[in-house]
């Protein structure tokens, strides 16, 4: 009786989380990165032609920074629909739906002849650009393990984050050509990006390809996963059927996320110093023209050093991020190991420690920066124009270190809806940027330069709280809603019993 009771091995117990092999894994994240760069660059590449299109459409500077806020408040609310969607029906399908409005949406820029059109096709190519983000970061937690994954978030973040140092100054350099040849660039860009991701992009949704050696029924999702089945270095074993995929979309995801006392302190927080950040980058063509008398191409060179500053702080980041992850766990199993011996109840992963204790870092470092680069553009005549340029670079390092952690810590507390915990990080940061953007202007023509930075810098320290709040409390929350949908799931198990 005692044999009979014991269980069959499982063939399956030495599965890998992933069946790509480190090769493969670089492709798939230099694939998201590249497609995530769209987003900053139909964002960024549009700031040094801001005055040239006021001009050519013969409307104010504040309706065409306008364009700016719609696209922060699209770009915030599309990810909502678009993540979930890509969370059931799967990346590639989602990526080829987005790609395919941002290029009609870049066609219809570069024609354009009012500034209605160019504000209901700003709105569209938001839509089809932002949600490369979520669905991006969804596809590294899809093929990565937390120990590797904070490296792999930095190299997607840097990817990110690169239109931030080159989209300015290729705008710079094409509104020479006139404005339009922007939107060319972009739709020449996204089309021929479009069909590469056809071609290279591989099905990486767990619900239908499980860890990747699923055969999924869909022949958009069965290429060309089975190309990367057969030149994998990672051994496996195939599955014939794809395991048991959710149907229903659900679009409240992100906003439940959001609102969930498990991710709202951290994520507001985000939001807030993502918005102060926005804030800058908005104001700095305006201000560079006209406190040093730069020009479009010269002002599209400012932006290079914020730029440089995200790509290297998030490249850095992300190992320090896997580095101190794996000291984390070491001590916590030492811990575990300890308790086993004590006859004690084992400790969850503190994952919360393991993830953000950087944070108040960078935090701190982006309000110094911000601050310093409020005071000195007030005082130009006095500043040499070098010193604001420096502190963009701190201000990118400071700001994308923290998303990159941020963004790293939601995929692990919301494994199983990855696309809508980033959706939820852009409904936040895009929707309080789009407030900043709007009135960051106004403000410096009321009270100047450096008091609205200190104001912002003031809103950041307050903002803060909601990191130290996380830091208290989120594990006791995070355990609390583990332990509910563990009794959920025994219960719906019982019952169909």
């Amino acid at each position: 009786m005692g044999t009979e009771s014991q269980p069959p091995p499982d063939e399956h117990a030495t599965e890998p989380y992933s069946i790509f092999d480190k090769r493969q894994k670089w492709l798939i994240v230099l694939i998201s990165s590249t497609a995530a760069t769209f987003s900053g660059f139909a964002s960024n590449i549009y700031f040094p032609a801001l005055l040239t299109i006021a001009h050519d459409l013969d409307v104010s500077l504040e309706l065409i920074n306008l364009t700016v806020t719609s696209y922060l408040i699209i770009q915030g609310i599309a990810p909502s629909f678009w993540g979930p969607l890509s969370d059931v029906k799967g990346r590639r399908l989602t990526y080829c739906c987005t790609f395919v409005a941002f290029l009609g949406a870049c066609v219809g820029l570069a024609e354009l002849r009012n500034y209605a059109t160019l504000i209901v096709l700003r709105g569209l190519q938001s839509a089809g650009s932002a949600s490369t983000i979520a669905i991006g970061a969804a596809v590294i937690g899809d093929i990565t393990t937390r120990e590797e994954r904070g490296g792999f978030m930095g190299v997607f973040q840097a990817g990110l984050l690169a239109p931030v140092a080159v989209g300015p100054v290729i705008g710079g350099a094409l509104t020479t050509l006139g404005w339009r040849a922007i939107f060319w660039f972009l739709a020449i860009y996204s089309g021929v990006f479009l069909i590469l991701l056809i071609i290279i992009l591989p099905e990486t949704l767990r619900s239908a390809v499980s860890n990747g050696s699923a055969r999924p029924s869909s022949l958009i999702a069965r290429f060309p996963l089975t190309v990367y089945q057969k030149t994998t270095k990672v051994k496996f074993h195939p599955q014939a059927t794809p395991v048991a995929k959710t149907t229903r979309i659900d679009l409240a995801g992100p906003f439940r996320i959001l609102l969930s006392k498990q991710a709202a302190p951290i994520i507001v927080f985000l939001g807030i110093y993502y918005a102060v950040w926005q804030m800058t980058i908005t104001a700095m063509s305006t201000l560079f023209q006209s406190k040093y008398g730069l020009n479009e191409t010269e002002t599209g060179l400012t932006y290079i050093a914020n730029g440089a500053g995200s790509i290297i702080g998030t490249l850095i980041t992300g190992k320090i991020l896997d580095a101190d992850y794996r000291r984390v766990k070491a001590k916590h199993e030492s811990q575990v190991a300890q308790d086993a011996q004590d006859d004690s109840e084992p400790s969850s992963f503190p994952i919360e420690k393991a993830r953000l204790r950087l944070v108040p870092i960078f935090a701190g470092l982006q309000c110094a920066s911000v601050l310093v680069f409020g005071w000195t553009i007030q005082y130009s005549h006095r500043v040499h124009i070098a010193v604001p340029i420096i502190t963009t670079f701190f201000t990118g390092w400071a700001l994308v270190s923290t998303q990159s952690v941020i963004m790293t810590y939601l995929i692990d507390v919301f494994p199983d809806q990855k696309g809508a915990a980033s959706a939820s990080i852009n409904l936040s940061r895009c929707l309080l940027a789009a407030g900043g953007t709007s009135i960051v202007m106004p403000l410096i023509d009321a009270v100047g330069v450096g008091l609205t930075f200190t104001i912002t810098v003031a809103v950041l320290l307050v903002a803060s709280i909601g990191i130290a709040v996380q830091w208290r409390f989120g594990r006791k929350w995070r355990l609390e809603v583990e332990a509910k949908k563990k009794l959920r799931v025994e219960q719906e198990s019982l019952t169909r019993e």
